[in-house]
């Protein structure tokens, strides 16, 4: 379980005479450039250590920080199989998305991912980062806008490296589900030592892990294999009807062949009548990829002098995720190409001409088939990440001093296959030498002239100069006046292409995110901490940016840090944010993708949903979201072994940046007909988005932080923590103009749980050190369906580790202990939540750890 700092130091803040006996260390923590002797800040700081991390059993950094409680929703790992950036992690503290959570490695920002999650969101991936080399991760909930500049509305994570280490560790990690799905897991690490700044001036600490996971189907997952759920709440039999003529699923095409069953259409869709051909795509789904990862870390340190050190760290993380990207392609009415000159999308005539083989008759035919004998569309994505840096601190002239360089870079390179080519498509549709009905007979040559493989470049890049200083200015009775400022100069770039094959209009049914821009942004920033009376603190804080492309952002930032007694601690804080619009936003960018809309006007199917494309575009004159944050909250310890944190937050944001939504467009389509277009029987065939500062968001809740410890006794040490958090408001409008609508406990905005939770029980007896951990999250409403309602689910998590001898442990790591499943959720892809779900079912491992 993880102690927050705010309860751990507000401890030995209440009862000073337990650290008498040593001197206390001036630190700086995560929220602040001043360093202090005071035990508490105004924000909560949660603290994870390296033996907590370890503790967990979990083998990569994004594992760790997904499970805390305020993270709330609207994040996602690599189970977001049908992202631009699949094989991705990242983190949305109060559920307020990936981008308003901003993540810095030992203080200093990193480079975002190669591309962005959904079209827009540009964020740091989790996975990209190293496990092995952390000494401690602090995550600040608060917004820190004051201090760090954009994206740090919900608060910051800072990844904190081991500056100094000594000696050798290597660990072997093996694990397996227990389930029956084949899934394997297998990791090393290695961390070494040498050198020591006190003794010899000089230190370097180098860290390597290692990561081998294996793919995991729809169809390896007991209750999904079938993909038929007519035992659940608004279920159906969810195989996918195809290889029919006319645009009538019962008039078939052929019969059965590879996958394909002939199936009653009611089991599919309720209320139909007759036989159609379908199949279970859960054998062409990927629930989470197949993932190899590698990272290293590479610090130094150099003692100039007694006052000076000069550092520099490099970061190096490569990552591979392979997945089933979608079963074989289908043809039929609404398929399209790219055509790069007009930037919009071309559609494709998919009709059986006379004399087709397939076609007796004496007019072209409208026909919809699958392609599988070209094989499922496979994908895989290789990233490499990295970041270089070197700075010099110390002390001149009684100021504490940190002026550093840093360039970091993530580059993806996507490569798929089994897509198809557009012209040799048209050409065997016309010439008949491609068998839709019968594709067994089909020739490996005309299967090769239809395949297609692309490769996807993308590249993001940061460049960043730091610097700041800090001072105490004066002694007033109370205490000293600290001072920092500072500045900070950055380039940001982005560079997300598609492949010549989508450009040059031969792949059909391509998806689209190009993104092409890059800007400077250019920040001053300073902090004052006023000892107002002996226990009484005020700290205030302010920062302007100045960014190339949008123009200037101004953040202020005041707090309160009352000690009222030596078991109660008050604090409060009151500050404006920002996020600015994002590359994909606000530059050179546009998009294509695939989803689905109710449609009142069509005139086939008024009440069911249609798939449609989604163009979006960006847009040069967007504005920053702006915030404003209140974070109120107190501590209690009536004693070293005892306390509670509860603090409140609140974090409403003017102009939030997005597109109007599906159902605005259609109901204003006689003002806008520009954004839609139609096919000649009416039908939605594409959608014309474009981002805007839509409206206003208001967030609201709490977190608790709970710690019970227990003297040791002859049966061990006892000692239990808890951390709560409660969404009470997540509210926006649907559509603009309309009343805002609170979104907590539903899917209004993304699945967002009003109640999550973590609790911990530890327990030290001589050689063994036990944790057992339950994860709760709760249910929430289905907003389209009243009669379902996500059900809640908690697993339980236990890693027993057995000290062989002081060089040797031996750790049993079982991840849902119970083996619980996930909840139903009938409007989810994967039919349960899996931004906060995992499929695997009970995972178990042995972990062997050594010293040298």
């Amino acid at each position: 379980m993880f102690k927050p700092l705010s309860i751990t130091l507000a401890i030995a803040a209440a009862f000073p005479h337990f650290a008498a006996a040593q001197e206390v260390e001036r630190v700086i923590v995560t929220g602040s450039n001043i360093r202090t002797t005071q035990k508490e800040g105004a924000s909560a700081v949660q603290v994870i250590s390296a033996k907590e991390l370890a503790a967990t059993g979990k083998t990569n950094v994004a594992d760790v920080l997904r499970s805390i409680s305020a993270n709330s929703g609207n994040s996602y790992n690599e189970q977001y199989t049908g992202s631009f950036s699949a094989g991705t992690a990242g983190l949305a503290l109060r559920g307020l998305g990936q981008q308003n959570t901003l993540i810095l490695v030992n203080g200093k920002r990193v480079s975002s991912y190669a591309t962005a999650q959904e079209l827009k969101e540009t964020f740091v991936d989790l996975n990209s980062l190293p496990m092995a080399a952390v000494q401690r991760i602090e995550v600040l909930k608060d917004g820190a806008s004051s201090l760090y500049g954009s994206d740090a509305v919900a608060g910051v994570v800072n990844i904190i490296l081991y500056k100094e280490f000594t000696g050798t560790e290597t660990s072997v990690h093996v694990g397996s589900s227990t389930e029956g799905t084949g899934q394997t897991e297998k990791s090393a690490t290695l961390q070494t030592g040498f050198g020591n700044l006190d003794e010899k001036g000089w230190s370097v600490v180098f860290s390597l892990d290692a990561l081998k996971r294996d793919k995991l189907q729809q169809s390896d997952v007991a209750w999904l294999a079938d993909a038929d759920f007519r035992n659940h709440a608004n279920g159906s039999r969810a195989w996918v009807p195809t290889n029919y003529l006319n645009g009538d699923a019962t008039q078939l095409l052929g019969g059965v062949q590879g996958p394909l069953q002939l199936v009653p259409y009611g089991e599919i869709t309720p209320g139909k009548k007759g036989q159609v051909l379908a199949y279970n795509p859960a054998p062409f789904k990927t629930l989470i990829p197949g993932i190899k990862r590698v990272h290293s870390s590479l610090r130094g340190t150099l003692r100039l002098n007694e006052q000076t050190e000069a550092y520099a760290d490099l970061l190096y993380g490569h990552s591979q995720a392979d997945q089933t990207f979608a079963a074989p392609l289908s043809v039929g009415s609404g398929l399209r190409a790219w055509n790069n000159g007009k930037q919009a999308l071309d559609t494709i005539p998919v009709l059986l001409p006379v004399g087709h083989p397939n076609n007796p008759g004496d007019k072209p035919l409208p026909f919809n088939a699958h392609l599988f004998d070209l094989g499922p569309r496979m994908k895989q994505d290789k990233v490499d990440f990295f970041r270089a840096l070197a700075g010099v601190k110390g002390s001149y002239l009684g100021w504490d001093y940190d002026v550093s360089l840093a360039h970091s870079g993530s580059k993806l390179k996507e490569t798929v296959q089994n897509f198809v080519n557009r012209y040799e498509f048209e050409k065997v549709l016309a010439d008949g030498s491609y068998n839709f009905a019968d594709q067994s007979k089909n020739s490996e040559a005309v299967r090769n002239r239809l395949r297609l493989s692309t490769l996807r470049p993308a590249e993001s890049k940061l460049s960043v100069v730091d610097f700041n200083a800090s001072k105490e200015l004066a002694e007033l009775p109370a205490g000293p006046l600290g001072f920092a400022f500072g500045a900070q100069w950055r380039r940001e770039e982005m560079d997300s292409n598609t492949s010549t094959a989508v450009l040059s209009g031969t792949e059909l049914r391509p998806a689209i995110n190009i993104i092409k821009g890059s800007r400077d942004v250019s920040a001053a920033f300073a902090e004052l901490n006023v000892p107002v009376i002996k226990d009484l603190t005020v700290n205030l804080a302010a920062r302007a940016d100045r960014y190339s492309d949008f123009g200037h952002a101004f953040s202020p930032k005041g707090s309160v840090r009352y000690q009222a007694a030596q078991w109660l601690l008050l604090r409060g804080t009151l500050s404006r944010g920002f996020r600015a619009p994002s590359l994909p936003e606000v530059t050179n960018s546009t998009s294509v993708s695939y989803g689905s809309v109710l449609d009142p006007r069509d005139p086939v199917a008024p009440t069911q949903s249609r798939g449609v494309t989604n163009i979006t575009a960006a847009n040069t004159k967007l504005n920053p979201e702006r915030s404003s944050n209140l974070n109120l909250g107190f501590v209690i310890a009536p004693s070293s072994s005892t306390s509670v944190a509860i603090d409140y937050y609140r974090i409403k944001t003017k102009g939030v940046i997005d597109t109007e939504t599906a159902e605005n467009i259609i109901a204003t389509e006689a003002q806008f007909p520009g954004k839609i277009v139609r096919d000649a029987q009416g039908r939605i065939l594409t959608l014309y988005r474009q981002y805007a500062n839509q409206g206003d968001r208001l967030v609201s809740g709490f977190d608790i932080d709970l710690r019970q410890s227990f003297a040791a006794q002859p049966w061990g040490k006892l000692s239990l923590n808890a951390q709560l958090s409660r969404v009470l408001k997540f509210e926006q409008p649907l559509a603009l103009g309309e009343a805002a609508t609170n979104g907590a406990g539903t899917n209004h905005f993304g699945a967002i749980p009003k109640w999550r939770s973590v609790t911990g029980l530890s327990w030290e007896y001589q050689a063994f050190t036990s944790n057992l951990n339950w994860n709760y999250v709760d249910g929430y409403r289905q907003v389209n369906k009243d009669d379902e309602r996500v059900k809640p689910v908690g697993t339980v998590d236990l890693t027993v580790a057995w000290k062989l001898n002081p060089a040797t442990t031996l750790s049993l790591i079982v991840q849902n202990l119970t083996d619980k499943r996930p909840s139903w959720d009938s409007s989810s892809s994967t039919f349960f939540d899996f931004t906060q779900s995992d499929p695997r079912g009970r995972f178990a491992a042995v972990k062997l750890n050594y010293k040298f």
